[in-house]
This record gives C-alpha cells, structure tokens and sequence, in this order.
C-alpha cells in the first residue's frame, strides 16, 4: 500500500503542478538536458550559481545506512544562487526576508520523468522572487 502510494504521488509530481509549498513543471527531455537548461538558464540572467546539491546522489548513497530501499530519484540536483538586486529589493522591504535566500530550482528524475521547480514563497514582496523563478524555469522549459 505504501509503495502504491507513493508511485501516484510521484506520478501526479512529474506533471506540471502547483503544489502548496512548490512549482513544479514536467520537462520534456533527459535530466542532463534538463540540468543543462536549468543552468544555462540561471547563468543568462547574469547570475553566478553558487552551489549544485546533488541530492539523489545523497538520498541513493545514504538510504541502505538508514534502512530504506525506495528509491526515490534516478538523478536530482538543486542549483542554489542569489540575485543581489532582487534580493536587496525584498530586504529593503523587510529585512528578514533573509530567511528566503538563497533561492534554488530543482532538476529531478522520477523513473524517466523528469521535472523543474522551486519552492514558492509567501504573499507580498517575495512573490517578486517566485516571478523571478519561474521565469528561469520557463526559459529552461523552452517556454
């Protein structure tokens, strides 16, 4: 029962969603052309990418010394960056908007389904940031 579910939980995942607590859109090639898109992307706004988790590799690496065998990812990755400018722009607002940044997107291989997304952020200025990130993933998505 427990695999069933989460099988159609990542299913429903792989689809373009909105999700409470993140954007996720469906992309239509292999991850590496995702994570290529998703980078070039980030670099064409003019923004450094500082840091590139790769999180499946984690999960797969420490899963058998945690007792679990589901496999969750074939491949993820979050680029994780900053833009100073809207950064700035939120914080002049109110400062402990801090607590938002660095901002990341998601590349993410379920089975073959691959997906881009990012963490949405709440009411008011950070919207600006969720704007800001979702018209990176559109650019990587060809949109």
């Amino acid at each position: 029962m427990k695999t069933a579910y989460m099988t159609a939980l990542l299913a429903a995942m792989a689809t373009n969603a909105m999700a409470e607590d993140s954007t996720i859109y469906a992309f239509d090639g292999t991850f590496e052309d995702a994570t290529f898109a998703v980078e070039s992307a980030i670099l064409d706004q003019g923004l450094v990418i500082d840091y590139v988790s790769h999180t499946g590799e984690m999960l797969a690496r420490t899963g058998p010394d945690l007792g679990s065998d589901v496999d969750l990812f074939a491949a993820a990755d979050i680029f994780v960056f900053c833009s100073a400018k809207l950064s700035r722009e939120v914080m002049e607002i109110n400062p402990m908007n801090i607590a938002h940044c660095p901002y990341g997107i998601f590349v993410a291989d379920q089975a073959g389904d691959v997906s881009i997304g990012y963490r949405n952020y709440p009411e008011g200025e950070m919207q600006m940031v969720q704007s800001f990130l979702d018209d990176i993933v559109q650019d990587a998505l060809g949109e």
